[in-house]
């Protein structure tokens, strides 16, 4: 009587071949995860009197001022127009993050969700 459940000698093919697969979609995964960290995203407020440049890591690199938003009488607007651009940018790295993994999951066969 055979025994039920079991593989033995090793894995089918079929799930061989879905082992090497995920394994691959791994590695890919990895190298996009790097491509994104190194990747600049820049966001501007107050109609581009202030710029906020980070990277994928979610490490800000630059801050740009133009003289006019600089008003020692009013410090909280620039306060306020750096976060939200730097905020904007924040948003752009999780957006760009989103589409890579999006595609990864295209690739499964799942479009980002699973059928049951």
């Amino acid at each position: 009587m055979a025994k039920r459940g079991g593989f033995p000698g090793g894995m089918p093919g079929n799930m061989n071949n879905l082992m090497k697969q995920a394994q691959r979609m791994q590695r890919q995964m990895e190298e996009k995860q790097k491509e994104l960290e190194i990747q600049e995203f820049t966001a501007a407020a107050g109609g581009g009197a202030v710029e906020v440049t980070v990277t994928g890591k979610r490490e800000i690199t630059k801050v740009k001022l133009s003289e006019e938003v600089v008003d020692p009488d009013d410090i909280e607007m620039l306060e306020d127009l750096i976060m939200a651009a730097a905020n904007e940018a924040l948003r752009k790295v999780e957006e760009a993050n989103a589409e890579v993994m999006n595609k990864m999951a295209g690739g499964l066969g799942i479009g980002g969700g699973f059928p049951f």
